[in-house]
């Protein structure tokens, strides 16, 4: 069976959904092809589905008008097709790959069973199948490993404490979220999660995981002590998801290779999302992903002068439980340079804090942990990159919200 179709999209998560939906309104129809059952969904807010905040069907995007429900298999460039697993043949004039990333799996002795599955109590955290399946095995008193203390690994290490699950976080670098924070709002983050509950191990590396009957029962850190696990939930980190652009022969490196039109090596199929590399940079955030789809779509629907320069991320997390939640922002250099000016405020009894880098007078970085409300002033002059006024004013970003 072979359908017809001008734009095609091969994945179903924020990139791909976003772009189909633009490109309907921008009055040029796409296909969109997603391989998981369930309709599309807002990754980011997988967690708290498994803490219980959401129900799974709260976090569904709406639909796009054209959704296939299959998996891309191959992809043949001279005859501009793609080939499905379900037999169909769908033609394209362009294709854009959506396709996301994939959990990466750490080179743990006994990860996997002889036929290359998880054991049964190990769990990935990527997809909405994985964190229903942890749902469903977490009850209060279970012992859960997370390995990985990353913006993933932090997030569900709070989501299984809040559904009474007695959790150890093991974190293979010196503190918690280290491409974000700065030690100082990793403590907070690390304080936040210990009085939940969860007992935090850093400079600590897993080096095996022992299980009995096919089923997990505890992980071995590389001193040998051993840590007792009902659940084991893998959030080391994710990788661009490159097989189908791999095996039709486009140039891929981190991600698959993109000019600032979002093309790849063959200049009928782009890339968005998780799975492209522009400029050196696989962004694997929401924000890039939902921006490069926005541009996308609009050169997709004819306007010549459409162009995706790379995006300035600012991460933002919640860490919710039975107190009061903490909030948390970062942005660019959080660590400061020697010559960098560096402006501090700290508040130990509010568990506040907030950090600016200044680089030859401009704003290059900063973390916020507590109280966001400078967090929408402080981004729009990191974004604008232009110089600061002489008129002093940091203090000022930092403690005024800007009118955000």
């Amino acid at each position: 069976m072979t359908s017809n179709t001008r734009v095609v999209v091969i994945g179903a998560g924020l990139a791909g959904v976003r772009l189909a939906r633009r490109l309907g309104e921008l009055g040029t129809p796409a296909l969109l092809v997603g391989d998981e059952e369930h309709a599309p969904y807002n990754r980011v807010l997988l967690a708290e589905v498994l803490a219980g905040r959401y129900a799974p069907e709260v976090i569904t995007l709406p639909p796009p008008t054209g959704l296939l429900r299959t998996r891309v298999t191959g992809i043949d460039r001279a005859a501009r097709t793609v080939s499905c697993a379900d037999g169909m043949s769908i033609a394209y004039d362009t294709l854009v790959l959506a396709t996301g990333s994939n959990p990466v799996l750490p080179p743990l002795r006994g990860l996997f069973t002889p036929d290359r599955r998880l054991p049964a109590g190990v769990h990935a955290f990527r997809t909405l199948d994985d964190c229903l399946g942890l749902a469903e095995a977490v009850r209060p008193g279970t012992r859960a490993v997370v390995i990985g203390g990353g913006l993933l690994g932090v997030s569900a290490a709070r989501a299984l404490a809040v559904r009474g699950a007695q959790v150890v976080l093991a974190q293979q670098a010196e503190r918690l979220m280290e491409r974000q924070l700065d030690p100082d709002a990793s403590r907070l983050v690390r304080g936040h999660l210990t009085d939940l509950g969860v007992e935090v191990h850093t400079e600590c590396r897993v080096r095996d995981v022992r299980c009995v009957a096919g089923a997990v029962r505890s992980v071995e850190l590389a001193d040998g002590y051993a840590l007792d696990a009902d659940l084991v939930v893998l959030a080391c980190g994710v990788r661009p998801r490159t097989g189908l652009a791999e095996q039709a022969g486009l140039a891929v490196r981190k991600g698959v290779l993109v000019d600032d039109e979002l093309r790849t090596s063959d200049p009928s199929i782009h890339a968005i999302g998780d799975c492209a590399q522009h400029d050196g940079t696989v962004y694997g955030l929401a924000a890039p992903a939902l921006e490069q789809a926005e541009s996308l779509a609009e050169l997709l629907a004819g306007d010549t002068t459409a162009r995706y320069r790379g995006t300035r991320s600012l991460t933002r997390l919640t860490l919710t439980g039975p107190g009061s939640p903490l909030d948390l922002a970062a942005f660019g250099e959080t660590e400061a340079r020697p010559g960098d000016d560096v402006v501090r405020l700290a508040d130990a009894t509010r568990g506040t804090y907030r950090k600016v880098v200044v680089r030859d007078d401009r704003l290059v970085g900063g973390v916020l942990v507590g109280e966001l409300g400078t967090v929408g002033a402080l981004a729009r002059a990191w974004e604008g990159a232009e110089p600061l006024p002489d008129d002093g004013p940091l203090l000022h970003l930092l403690t005024n919200d800007g009118g955000s």
